[in-house]
């Protein structure tokens, strides 16, 4: 072991002293903010538009139309017909996609450096030149709902976590699904599309990512040509939403659907996320989870509930810790054949309060940070990675401080800070507990509780 341990240093070593993304902002004079992550190991640009705008920020009765309008942005401008955006980066031998959350929503283009003019060319095309038709609405309704039918209401287990969601965000907007729910999905017409497009698509509101083979200085320059003429919208003001009342009680709901091929148990907690200028009990909530749960073979769940109790097939701890308002801490177990979900669940919460009554085996915690010291250093290898990890935390409210600061942090929290901010969040009154199960076990099951 001591042999392994000098082989994993000594190439952690050689590892810190790799090129790293050298990187640089801007901010025009419209208020969009250009962010130059530069690495010329190869010659290749990530070029990514954030827009601080997705699920949480849809008006009420309009849940999916963040979603919805990230599919009719492939669709024209005013200089490019329907379809034509992803033709031209697939000519140029590149690829692009866009993706949606609660908190933003952003487009991508992965191309040779030499076409990154192209490309912010037809981004700041559609930022504020859309040109929808009604065709373009109905159609593009249908892919969506489509979508949902396929991904959603054909998964069990989809169901359940949006279930699970609306239970623990009863005020919040995080308790309504990205895609939406699909009743309001089907009714989102021409109008709500455009008046969410007109408010939100704008420079003011937009992050730019570069990150490549490019010079900070050409980079910025191309952006003042094709982004800087864009008009903002005035007076959009702070990201306001209706934040959750206190939660006084344990909530727990049981969904029952004849296709659920494996029943669980998963619990979660409101949590804190990472906050600017704050982010030390984040830190310690992530190392929480990976000490709990984080590793499907070394992890305290693992080695307790899966190989010594047998009672698990699986079990994990999951947090986010980018989210723009507070977020959740999650457990879940797989019961092992023969274990019912009370069984199961008992047995999750006694492994979670020995864990907290034991404290954190250091040595554990030491290889814990070592392997996220790693992940951060093979990270700089992936440009739209990188990429993606600075655009989600700005978008999410954080500073370029905040994300540089963040690998050190997380490297100095201590055992007791990881105790301390597991003890503040494992609140069982602000607790939501779920059962995915097939109607047949219902009754033994709920028999069991009710004991």
């Amino acid at each position: 072991m001591r042999h392994i341990l000098i082989s994993a240093l000594a190439w952690l070593a050689v590892a810190i002293a790799a090129p790293a993304a050298e990187m640089s902002s801007f901010t025009l004079d419209n208020g969009l903010e250009l962010v130059v992550l530069e690495d010329h190991r190869a010659p290749v640009v990530v070029h990514m538009v954030w827009y601080r705008a997705g699920a949480a920020d849809e008006p009420p009765g309009r849940s999916g139309i963040a979603h919805f309008l990230e599919h009719l942005l492939f669709k024209g401008t005013d200089e490019l017909a329907p379809g034509e955006f992803s033709q031209i980066v697939a000519r140029q031998g590149g690829s692009d996609n866009a993706f949606t959350s609660w908190d933003y929503t952003a487009y991508f283009q992965r191309v040779a450096s030499d076409r990154l003019e192209l490309m912010m060319k037809m981004e700041a095309d559609r930022m504020r030149d859309l040109r929808l038709r009604p065709e373009d609405i109905a159609t593009e309704r249908d892919v969506i709902i489509e979508e949902r039918n396929q991904r959603v209401e054909n998964d069990p287990g989809r169901l359940f976590q949006e279930q699970k969601a609306a239970a623990q965000f009863l005020n919040h907007p995080y308790g309504r699904p990205v895609i939406g729910w699909k009743h309001e999905a089907e009714a989102l017409t021409l109008e709500d599309a455009l008046a969410f497009y007109r408010r939100f698509y704008a420079p003011n509101n937009a992050i730019v990512i570069v990150a490549g083979d490019v010079e900070p200085d050409e980079v910025q320059a191309l952006a003042e040509k094709h982004y800087g003429p864009l008009e903002p919208t005035p007076g959009l003001g702070p990201r306001i939403r209706p934040q959750e009342p206190p939660q006084t009680a344990a909530r727990r709901l049981t969904f029952r659907d004849a296709r659920v091929g494996q029943p669980y148990v998963t619990r979660s907690y409101l949590a804190p996320v990472r906050e600017p200028g704050d982010q030390r009990q984040a830190a310690a909530l992530m190392l929480f989870a990976e000490l709990l749960g984080g590793d499907p073979q070394t992890s305290v769940l693992a080695r307790k509930l899966q190989f010594e109790e047998k009672v698990a097939l699986y079990t994990s701890a999951f947090y986010d810790a980018v989210a723009y308002d507070p977020s959740t801490f999650g457990l879940a177990i797989v019961p092992a054949p023969g274990v019912s979900l009370a069984e199961a669940e008992a047995a999750l919460d006694r492994a979670v309060a020995e864990f907290l009554e034991d404290g954190v085996d250091e040595a554990h915690l030491a290889r814990i940070k070592m392997q996220l010291h790693a992940q951060e250093i093979y990270g700089q290898d992936s440009l739209q990675g990188l990429a993606r990890r600075y655009g989600a935390a700005l978008a999410s409210g954080l500073t370029l401080a905040d994300i540089e600061a963040w690998p050190e942090i997380v490297q100095s929290v201590t055992a007791e800070e990881i105790i301390a901010g597991a003890r503040a969040v494992l609140v069982e009154e602000r607790s939501v507990t779920g059962w995915l199960m097939r109607p047949e076990d219902g009754a033994a099951q709920m028999q069991e509780v009710s004991q």
